[in-house]
């Protein structure tokens, strides 16, 4: 397979609340690889109507991811920050490989089964074929690293079936338009830091998330510095002192999920957390914890807030972005119409 230009492409989907999760798990890492990469970060708004989702809502998400990523400090004109249903190319090669993915392959999807649960027979077509757009957000900028969550990782397997196949399906047509042995790369994933995961700061055992009934059990990027601080002193923890090492987080999710994720606001590792605070008892550990959190999380969401004051310039970032972001993808779709035959 010929050498691919690095470039990353990622997204988040505009379903309201952000929280700590989609911060430290996804917008953190977009902030840090721009220093090395050329990226794409991208408001995926069709994948956010996979479920049911109020226009008026949609809109004012598209808008908060926006300001989101730039208050955690991404630059939108030294890289690409657009929303996906501006560029029809997106859904343009997410059909082409729904004919080029297989039906066991998204039968496979676990995310699809615990969104759909007992309802799978009246969920939409969307939320199954879900992977295959997400295969096309992708490759249609013949991306080589993509950012993503463990929850995730197993839909970016799929993308590298997905351009493995019509790389091998096509090979002729591939070689005879001068692309020589393979169109798309084999994106590769990008999973790093201490808390790729993060918990719930009431239930240690289950994710952080926007739809938990208890808004004690996330820290949503929008919450003021009192929000913030109060949340922590009342998460979950044990009764016993937080151990020397990694090892003692063993059988104790809460006390994990703060240790990982102090250790990812800071930068620093687990170890070097429980070295520091080993012994301690909670209380100082999140008279801690707040101090970091406020000192990170406070600036974002108060400059989140000032953007979304001005929505006219965030739909500008938007149509600029997107109209750089065509400028990629619509060749590679071109090309992708010449491989597959069809007449233009």
């Amino acid at each position: 397979m010929p050498p691919f230009p690095e470039r990353v492409f990622s997204g988040v989907q505009p379903t309201g609340n952000l929280h700590l999760g989609n911060y430290l798990g996804a917008i953190k890492k977009f902030v840090a690889l721009q220093q090395t990469h050329e990226c794409l970060y991208c408001v995926v708004d069709m994948h956010a109507i996979t479920v049911p989702l109020p226009p008026a809502d949609l809109k004012h998400n598209i808008r908060e991811v926006t300001a989101a990523f730039i208050a955690a400090g991404i630059d939108p004109q030294k890289h690409i920050v657009f929303n996906q249903s501006q560029v029809a190319e997106h859904a343009e090669l997410a059909w082409v490989f729904n004919c080029v993915a297989r039906m066991g392959w998204l039968n496979r999807m676990t995310q699809f089964k615990d969104k759909a649960g007992k309802n799978s027979e009246n969920v939409s077509v969307g939320l199954f074929a879900y992977p295959a757009l997400m295969a096309a957000d992708i490759l249609v900028y013949r991306a080589t690293h993509v950012p993503v969550g463990e929850d995730q990782k197993q839909h970016l397997e799929l993308s590298r079936d997905i351009a493995q196949k019509f790389n091998n399906d096509f090979a002729a047509s591939i070689a005879a338009n001068g692309h020589g042995d393979a169109f798309f790369p084999l994106p590769e994933p990008l999973i790093q830091g201490p808390a790729t995961r993060v918990m719930s700061l009431r239930d240690g055992s289950k994710k952080m998330s926007k739809s938990d009934a208890s808004d004690y059990s996330r820290l949503n990027l929008s919450d003021d510095a009192d929000a913030i601080a109060q949340k922590i002193r009342k998460a979950k923890t044990d009764p016993e002192p937080l151990p020397s090492e990694v090892a003692g987080l063993a059988g104790r999710p809460e006390a994990d999920n703060l240790v990982g994720i102090y250790a990812a606001l800071k930068g620093e590792t687990k170890e070097r957390v429980l070295a520091q605070f080993g012994g301690q008892n909670f209380s100082g550990f999140k008279a801690a914890l707040v101090d970091v959190a406020v000192a990170t999380l406070d600036p974002i969401g108060t400059e989140m807030k000032r953007l979304m004051r001005d929505p006219g310039h965030l739909e500008g970032v938007l149509n600029q972005g997107a109209a750089r972001a065509r400028a990629i993808a619509a060749p590679v779709m071109s090309a992708v119409k010449d491989i597959l035959g069809f007449v233009r």
